[in-house]
């Protein structure tokens, strides 16, 4: 049996072969790819040859990015992280024939899954699987910000999610698909208000259908959201921002968002430099606090209450209440598996743009 992959041969060039699908031990199951996420912050960055990856050594020992063989180098096979798969084979009482899951394997359209090895998530039969794609990662990234916040006010003394955004005033910086999904978090955690901040008037658009308020990120919203959100004499702003768009601009624009002695906790990507981000500016006079949110990790002291699987069941509780807003007008894009490469050298080179595009097999299925 064999596997369609996607690879990446060099910068610009995407293609897909065929790999042969290794057999199925005892205690390993089969999925079948029914629905695979693109994302086009991280993926973009093999495609574009930015990712940091490409040009040093990683020594996670060290935490730190050497001088010497790049972890990774061309071809880049099997990226990305928002796969849902039906079990056509299992050999594991882990897991049942016909069960969908989600996984994160990268683009291939079959897999051999070890519970062992392989991190996956049974899906509930009243959840879209087109939504399945944000359970096993995506959605734990954006809970992981959530949870970062969290942290911040209380240690580790968290007992919700939403501990860190209830009763507050919170901007989302970025209106791309971790910015939305964070919005709705922070919605579901009972933010007193959340307003997301973008470029991109059609991406306002979908924030304000998923029940965030918006400002334009051209409208110098730092001065209309510190008119509007006022604590105290001289104490005007957010109390939280989440920054969710990998420009550098887009984190300057956050910290100055924020009251005095505000917290950013970011989630973006950065490849390139940050000349944008003043640090004698908002950042000093004002006391801010930057907090990284990467999903590698979750703060300090939390990790056994908040492991990967609740940020899972908390996205699953997510996608239940938000999830025909988000299937309506987050997914803009469902493309047929073989037409990949093209898509992924259309948004590397801005030829085309898109919200969440979704690889599928049978698009027509779909109502694509």
């Amino acid at each position: 049996m064999n596997t369609t992959v996607l690879s990446i041969e060099a910068p610009g060039h995407v293609t897909l072969v065929e790999e042969k699908l290794s057999d199925l031990p005892e205690g390993g199951f089969i999925v079948a790819t029914t629905h695979s996420g693109v994302s086009a912050g991280t993926e973009l960055t093999y495609v574009k040859g930015t990712n940091p990856y490409l040009g040093a050594t990683w020594d996670p020992a060290l935490g730190l990015f050497m001088d010497g063989a790049p972890s990774i180098a061309y071809p880049v096979r099997g990226i990305g992280y928002m796969q849902v798969g039906r079990v056509v084979e299992t050999r594991t009482r882990a897991v049942r024939e016909g069960s969908l899951v989600a996984m994160c394997y990268g683009h291939r359209t079959a897999y051999v899954g070890d519970p062992m090895r392989d991190r996956f998530v049974e899906l509930p039969g009243d959840l879209d699987p087109v939504l399945g794609i944000y359970v096993a990662h995506m959605g734990p990234i954006c809970a992981n910000g959530l949870l970062h916040a969290a942290h911040d006010l209380h240690g580790p003394a968290v007992r919700h999610l939403g501990d860190g955004v209830r009763g507050r005033r919170v901007a989302v910086v970025g209106a791309g698909v971790v910015g939305l999904l964070t919005a709705c978090f922070t919605i579901s955690g009972g933010a007193a208000e959340v307003v997301v901040v973008d470029e991109t008037p059609a991406r306002l658009a979908v924030a304000r259908a998923l029940g965030a308020n918006t400002l334009a990120a051209d409208d110098d919203p730092a001065v209309a959201l510190k008119r509007r959100w006022r604590h105290g004499a001289n104490d005007r702003g957010a109390d939280l921002v989440f920054q969710c768009r990998g420009q550098t601009r887009a984190l300057a624009l956050g910290l100055k968002l924020l009251r005095p002695q505000g917290t950013l906790v970011d989630l973006a990507f950065y490849t390139q430099g940050a000349h944008d981000v003043r640090l004698g500016e908002e950042f000093h006079h004002n006391g801010l606090t930057v907090r990284c949110a990467q999903i590698g990790r979750v703060p300090r002291g939390l990790a056994h209450a908040w492991d990967r699987e609740r940020l899972s069941h908390e996205t699953i509780s997510l996608l239940r209440e938000h999830g025909g807003p988000l299937r309506e007008h987050v997914v803009t894009d469902l493309v047929g598996f073989a037409d990949a490469p093209g898509l992924l050298a259309d948004l590397a080179g801005r030829r085309r743009q898109t919200l969440q595009a979704v690889l599928c097999d049978h698009v027509e299925d779909e109502g694509g």
